[in-house]
C-alpha cells in the first residue's frame, strides 16, 4: 500500500480495504493565538476548510482522519474556536465519516464531536497502517508496521544554483525506526516498522527543516529513525533525495 500524495493538501491518500484521506495540524483557530502574541492577522479558516472540501473532493474516501492538533490554543479554548469550530466540523461531518487522533493543542475539544469520532491519543491501527499524532512514545501496537504521524511540520529547503534557500516547502519524511530508541520491542513478524512524517495543513504553520527533525527533541520518535537512508518527498510526491545526502550538503 503506497501512500498517494494530495498537493492540494498537503494530504495523504491511504487505500487498502478503504480509501482513506489523512489530514495532520489544520491548526484551527491559530489566528487568534497569534494575536495574543502581536501578531495580526484575519481568520483564514474559511479557506483552510475549502481545502478540505477540495481534498475530500478530488479523492472520494471512505473516512477522513485528522491526525491531531485540529484546534491550535492550549490549554484554554479560544473565542475563535468556540465560535469556528461547530461550522467546521459541521461541514466535514455532512461530507464524509471522519476520525481524530488528539494531539497535543486538542483539549476540550470532545465538546464539538460525536463519541464515535474521537479515537485514543495513543494513536490507532485502521486498514492495517498504524497513526498517531506523534508528540507521545510510540506505542508497542506499532512496532512492524507503517506509522503514519502529524505533529513535527516537516519543511525542506530548496536552493538555488549559488547556493542561496528559495523557501521552505512543505514535505514528509519517510523513514525507518530504530525500534531499540524508541522503546518499542522488535516484532516477530520481522517486518520493519517505518515512519512517514506528514507536512502540516495549515498553511501559516512553518515548520523544522528535515535536516534538524532528528535533534530537535520535539517528540520520543524525532531522535529515533535512521536518518542516513530516511527519504525525503515534496506535498505532491516529488522525491527530493536522501536525508543524508541533505544533511551532508555544505549549504544546510
Amino acid at each position: 500500500m503506497a501512500p498517494e500524495f494530495i498537493a492540494a493538501g498537503p494530504a495523504l491518500l491511504m487505500e487498502n480495504a478503504r480509501r482513506i484521506l489523512v489530514i495532520a495540524d489544520a491548526h484551527f483557530g491559530a489566528e487568534s493565538g497569534f494575536s495574543r502574541n502581536g501578531v495580526h492577522i484575519a481568520s483564514n479558516s474559511t479557506d483552510r476548510l475549502e481545502r478540505i472540501c477540495s481534498c475530500i473532493e478530488e479523492t472520494d474516501p471512505d473516512l477522513l482522519l485528522f491526525l491531531g492538533d485540529l484546534k491550535h490554543s492550549v490549554p484554554v479554548m479560544s473565542w475563535q474556536e468556540r465560535t469556528e469550530l461547530p461550522r467546521i466540523i459541521k461541514t466535514v461531518r455532512d461530507l464524509v465519516p471522519f476520525r481524530l487522533i488528539p494531539g497535543n493543542h486538542d483539549g476540550g475539544i470532545e465538546r464539538f464531536l460525536q463519541p464515535e469520532e474521537l479515537l485514543s491519543g495513543r494513536g490507532a491501527m485502521i486498514d492495517g497502517t498504524w497513526y498517531v499524532h506523534g508528540h507521545m512514545h510510540l506505542p508497542p501496537e506499532s512496532v512492524g508496521n507503517l506509522i503514519v504521524c502529524g505533529h513535527h511540520h516537516p519543511v525542506v529547503s530548496i536552493y538555488d544554483e549559488v547556493g542561496c534557500a528559495l523557501r521552505a516547502h512543505p514535505a514528509y519524511l519517510m523513514a525507518e525506526v530504530n525500534e531499540a530508541c524508541a522503546g518499542i520491542a522488535s516484532g516477530e513478524t520481522g517486518r520493519r516498522t517505518r515512519i512517514l512524517f506528514m507536512p502540516a495543513f495549515f498553511e501559516y504553520a512553518g515548520g523544522i527543516d528535515v535536516r534538524k527533525i532528528h535533534t530537535s527533541r520535539l517528540s520520543p520518535v524525532s531522535r529515533c529513525f535512521d536518518c542516513e537512508s530516511a527519504e525525503v518527498f515534496l506535498s505532491d510526491g516529488t522525491y527530493i533525495d536522501r536525508l543524508g545526502a541533505l544533511v551532508g550538503d555544505e549549504r544546510a
